[in-house]
């Protein structure tokens, strides 16, 4: 594969839950900052860059010598704003673009190379994702957990805030154990040209009923490539989720070693 692999992160410092979170300090850093320096750690990736509304995190990415570009701030989801910066950044119709969220700042730099590599085996795929086995039973019914269904070709059939596949007969034949559950972890990579459709695309009902913008795509009949990694990403969605990250020991993670 020759395409040229772009990361964008969009970061947008209005938040319902939390305001300002990716200036939220984790393991002494702003939040922004430890996505942006885990993204550069991955061995595929040509460029990474910031997509922000805010002038805020504009300088604080430019204050650690990041590189970052102002979009939109009207703009309806996260795929808009990273398909707004490809345009700004003028990447070629088939150069792959990959969305990492803002708010995943531990995450493994391995799980983008795996992420990309479908892309080097089918010419044809538009589009990927990350998906890790669930081991805490406690996210199978959290809401704030995305799970995710893959058919047996490893496509996804539907992602859901609900617990899915969900046991019928759990009682008398299949238990909680026997069951495999997915958390869809948010990251997605896109030929570019495909960035462009998604975005022109009308927001889905079922978008719009479970605020999951993936399901967008499926609602409008594409395929996404679902790629499952043993590495979890945390998420911070309020000030506490930083709490429980930093009791959490990923010194060596985060120090590259």
């Amino acid at each position: 594969m020759n395409n040229k692999i772009t990361a964008i992160i969009p970061s947008r410092f209005g938040s319902k839950r939390f305001e300002g979170k990716p200036l939220a300090f984790v393991f002494g850093k702003p939040m922004i900052q430890r996505v942006y320096e885990q993204a550069i750690k991955a061995k595929n990736i040509a460029k990474v860059v910031v997509a922000t509304d805010d002038e805020k995190i504009f300088k604080a990415v430019e204050s650690f010598g990041g590189e970052a570009i102002l979009t939109e701030s009207s703009l309806r989801s996260g795929t808009d704003r990273v398909a707004q910066a490809a345009n700004i950044l003028k990447l070629q119709l088939n150069d792959i673009v990959v969305n990492i969220q803002g708010d995943q700042p531990i995450f493994n730099p391995i799980c983008i190379d795996q992420m990309v590599e479908p892309f080097r085996a089918n010419s044809e795929l538009l589009m990927s994702t990350l998906a890790c086995k669930i081991l805490n039973p406690q996210e199978i019914t959290d809401p704030k957990d995305v799970k995710v269904v893959i058919d047996k070709n490893g496509y996804a059939l539907y992602f859901s805030r609900s617990q899915i596949p969900f046991p019928r007969d759990a009682k008398d034949h299949i238990g909680y154990n026997e069951v495999e559950y997915y958390k869809h972890l948010g990251f997605y990579a896109y030929k570019k040209s495909f960035l462009d459709t998604v975005a022109a695309l009308e927001e889905g009902y079922l978008e719009r009923v479970e605020k999951l913008e993936q399901l967008r795509v499926i609602e409008h009949g594409y395929k996404i490539c679902v790629v499952t990694t043993e590495h979890d990403s945390p998420e911070v969605d309020t000030p506490e989720d930083i709490e429980r990250i930093e009791k959490l020991d990923f010194t060596i993670l985060l120090n590259g070693v």
